[in-house]
């Protein structure tokens, strides 16, 4: 898929039927959750590599997210360092997850459920999953920074915030996440 062939996320239309949060829309919520956050606009960021172009004037962790899925339909937002690599076997034998191996969920049931396109996945997507369809594993390794870095829902933005309130704030959103250490590959 080619950038230009991904959707338009102002037009994305949740599983709900309702519309994908805006970035305004996803800070004001954390906002209303009391979270200290900064946000920068930035040229669209669509790979880690594009995202270690930018000079963050602030400290960090950066990550990258998978949104995958297994045969059964079940879905997970999995969260590590941006860096990192992990065996999806393993990762799904460790969660016990049963049906099936982990394969790339698409375009559409990221729309759907996370309100976000390809380049724009992150933790806070999960604003838009009011059904809690979507599980979050994080790797243990993100929480050892005190700051982290995150898109807002669209590549365009990045919010720094503390890896505390993140937790803080997944939970705000009914969706608790599984935090293990990841193996490295």
């Amino acid at each position: 898929m080619t950038h230009a062939e991904r959707p338009d996320p102002d037009k994305l239309v949740l599983e709900s039927g309702r519309p994908a949060a805006t970035v305004d829309e996803v800070l004001s919520a954390l906002e209303s959750l009391g979270v200290d956050h900064d946000t920068i606009t930035h040229p669209a960021l669509y790979t880690v590599e594009d995202a270690k172009q930018i000079e963050y004037s602030q400290p960090g962790a950066h990550t990258k997210n998978l949104f995958l899925r297994n045969k059964k339909g079940r879905m997970f937002l999995v969260v590590l360092e941006q860096d990192r690599q992990v065996d999806l076997k393993s990762l799904r034998e460790r969660l016990a997850v049963p049906g099936g191996q982990f394969a790339f969920a698409s375009t559409e049931r990221m729309a759907r459920y996370l309100g976000v396109v390809p380049g724009s996945v992150t933790p806070l997507a999960v604003f838009n999953d009011a059904a809690g369809a979507v599980q979050v594993v994080i790797d243990a390794s993100v929480l050892d920074d005190q700051w982290m870095w995150l898109h807002p829902c669209r590549n365009t933005h990045s919010t720094r915030m503390r890896t505390a309130d993140l937790l803080r704030v997944l939970e705000a959103w009914q969706h608790t996440p599984t935090v293990m250490a990841f193996d490295p590959s």
